[in-house]
């Protein structure tokens, strides 16, 4: 367990996640107030939440939650209890579900620049998590949960029978690599490796009203790109001054598609470095200014963004032709035919409402 404030912290600086430092289901806009200021190349260390095992849903509990799976009460996160017995705003039936921490300030930053997130490293903070599935949600609304869904009016002063399936995963270790480990009945168990990422990165947007935390958009948000793992950079357009960055959502496993509604989502303290670039070195580096950017040590990660599936692979192959184009001087009918032969292009997510999907440039073809 990694409780708040103990163990390795690797960052220069330190955010717990807080009633006074978190949204919990809105995104922070122009007018949120920083909870951190830092300067720009500085290193971040945050204690994330996940939503589940919190939402109201399972109880607003996690204590109570959590024991019906035979997790002693020393084994729940004292930020998750403090979270959920809190003031803190959240209507489940409005609200998206997510413990959005931030916003960071980082100083310099402008308009027009683009803002630079390296993930340098990803702790798990508890040795389990939940894979989960609501009504009305998924790739298959409808017809996942196949429990009935509650459409009553709220009994026992207020609460739901909402009936959602939330799947209990225990992370094990074995040879030094962890696993998920998936119970499925008469003692067998699906195991699938780890690899932990942030699902939620973003700035704040130039508006008056708090963002829904469920689509992504412009300015990141809720991308869940599993490429995001320890190593790799996102790029977010900044939209205020200062950018207001943050994080949540952390996963420790997600397929492409995260078709259920969630990944393996569990708690993870995660070190980050913000740096500003400059809008003329932005353009010179990625091509595009106007959407979000990522790049593993072996790939470029042209996103594309849209309500509509096929929409968004549309704009994920226009972004990847401009990228080529602007940065490595491909023409553009050429730079189409390298991407239909070499590039894949993967979905992200479908279940956010805007769906999301990143292609895959390998960077050793470019020598």
């Amino acid at each position: 367990m990694l409780q708040p404030k103990e163990g390795r912290i690797d960052g220069a600086h330190y955010l717990p996640t807080t009633p006074d430092t978190c949204l919990w289901g809105r995104l922070p806009n122009r007018d949120r107030p920083p909870v951190l200021r830092i300067a720009s190349g500085d290193t971040v260390t945050v204690d994330t939440l996940s939503h589940e095992g919190i939402l109201e849903d399972q109880g607003r509990d996690p204590a109570a939650y959590l024991a019906g799976f035979g997790v002693p009460a020393e084994r729940v996160l004292a930020d998750a209890r403090a979270l959920a017995a809190s003031g803190v705003r959240h209507d489940y039936d409005e609200d998206g579900p997510h413990v959005v921490t931030g916003p960071i300030e980082v100083v310099g930053a402008e308009p027009g620049d683009m803002l630079r997130v390296e993930t340098l490293s990803l702790l798990p903070r508890a040795p389990y998590g939940f894979i989960s599935s609501r009504h009305g949600y998924g790739a298959l609304p409808g017809e996942f949960p196949e429990t009935e869904p509650d459409s009553g009016p709220p009994r026992d002063g207020g609460a739901r029978a909402y009936n959602s399936v939330c799947e209990f995963t225990e992370v094990v270790e074995e040879n030094g690599r962890q696993f998920g480990l998936l119970p499925y009945g008469n003692g067998r168990a699906a195991r699938f490796p780890l690899a932990p990422f942030l699902g939620l990165m973003g700035v704040a947007t130039d508006t008056a009203e708090p963002a829904h935390s469920v689509p992504p958009g412009d300015f990141g948000g809720n991308l869940d790109i599993n490429e995001l793992q320890a190593g790799s950079s996102l790029y977010l357009p900044v939209q205020v001054p200062g950018a207001s960055f943050y994080t949540g959502d952390p996963h420790y496993a997600q397929g492409n598609g995260e078709v259920a509604l969630t990944a393996l989502e569990a708690p993870l303290r995660a070190t980050l470095r913000l740096t500003v670039i400059p809008r003329a070195e932005a353009a010179a580096l990625l091509g595009a200014l106007g959407e979000p950017f990522a790049e593993t040590g072996a790939h470029w990660l042209p996103l594309g963004l849209h309500e509509d599936l096929d929409e968004a692979v549309r704009r994920a192959v226009r972004a990847a032709v401009g990228f080529l184009s602007a940065t490595q001087g491909m023409p553009r009918h050429t730079a189409l035919a390298y991407l239909s032969a070499a590039a894949d292009f993967e979905i992200s997510q479908v279940v956010d409402g805007v769906k999301g999907v990143h292609c895959r440039i390998r960077k050793a073809d470019f020598r």
